[in-house]
């Protein structure tokens, strides 16, 4: 091997160290970021003797609870908000887990009136609670894959938050 070759390669495994490196530094930042908007990945959930079944969210850096959950069996991240009236979902989201649009309504949002489609979720859940038969509707303006959980859930719910916790409570 001649000393040309020797350099250039010692110059191609060293951008390939480097382009490693990044990528690697890349996926670990990714994973601070999105335990920040999502401190809930593992959920904290529990069904006590008496059939109550209890969820813990911890708030995340910007003050909300987000959680991961399931939607009729398809994994999703869930937003809530005490200021949406229904559960709201982004179509692209609507789409990858099977949702079928029915009829169009029209919504006010802190924007202004819109547009959305009609939904209904058949199961949905968080750690150990499970409701089915929801309404929801399908909102094509809606940017982000976080759905928000609004109250015709959290209605359904006991909700008591202290500090950074956020307790949601079934009852049977």
């Amino acid at each position: 091997m001649s000393k040309h070759q020797t350099k250039s390669m010692g110059k191609g495994m060293m951008i390939a160290a480097w382009i490693v490196f990044l990528g690697l530094l890349a996926f670990f930042f990714k994973n601070i970021l999105d335990k920040q908007h999502n401190p809930n990945q593992e959920i904290n959930s529990s069904v006590l003797n008496s059939g109550i079944r209890v969820v813990r969210l911890v708030r995340n850096r910007n003050g909300h609870y987000v959680s991961r959950g399931y939607i009729n069996n398809q994994e999703v991240t869930f937003f809530l908000d005490t200021g949406a009236t229904t559960i709201s979902i982004p179509e692209p989201v609507a789409r990858k887990i099977g949702l079928k649009r029915g009829p169009p309504i029209s919504v006010s949002t802190a924007n202004g009136s819109i547009e959305v489609y009609l939904t209904t979720i058949r199961r949905l859940s968080i750690g150990s609670i499970v409701l089915d038969n929801l309404s929801a509707t399908i909102n094509p303006y809606m940017e982000g894959d976080d759905i928000l959980l609004g109250m015709n859930v959290l209605k359904k719910l006991e909700i008591i938050q202290k500090g950074k916790i956020l307790t949601l409570k079934q009852y049977p």
